[in-house]
């Protein structure tokens, strides 16, 4: 494979996402070099994103029509937070005696905290949006069309 393959984004069919998925990137005009990431953290964060949003109380999760919505939004969260970590890790002085293994599990540390954070902050809005018409219109707004 030459590199001009490697670094070219792969073209994702939007039709085979979940139209949640696919109604959170068209309102965000999420960038196609983005939608393999995005698509590959929605595939593996849905029992952990479940698991959050069951604990929610159930007029948090009444705010969005279903826990497919609250998936998305998260995913595209955890997309861009995660885009953000990375490009900012390697701007990070490490000690110089860390191991090659040591500096890969201490970025994995990281960006779980910082993926874990993005669940917590979702969860939030949502609860703050039960309180707030504004909020939950706009919430809901992403979903509408």
């Amino acid at each position: 494979m030459s590199e001009t393959e490697n670094t070219q984004p792969t073209e994702i069919n939007l039709d085979e996402i979940s139209p949640e998925l696919r109604k959170v990137i068209e309102f965000e005009k999420v960038p196609q070099e983005m939608m393999t990431m995005l698509l590959s953290i929605h595939e593996v964060s849905e029992v952990a994103v479940q698991e959050s949003f069951d604990a929610m109380p159930a007029s948090a999760q009444k705010v969005l029509d279903n826990f497919e919505q609250f998936h998305a939004l998260v995913s595209l969260s955890q997309a861009y937070a995660g885009l953000d970590f990375m490009s900012e890790f390697e701007t990070i002085k490490l000690p110089e005696d860390m191991t090659d293994e040591q500096k890969e599990e201490y970025r994995a540390q990281l960006l779980d905290q910082v993926l874990h954070n993005c669940v917590k902050d979702i969860v939030k809005q949502i609860k703050q949006a039960r309180r707030q018409p504004g909020l939950k219109r706009e919430l809901n707004e992403i979903f509408v069309k």
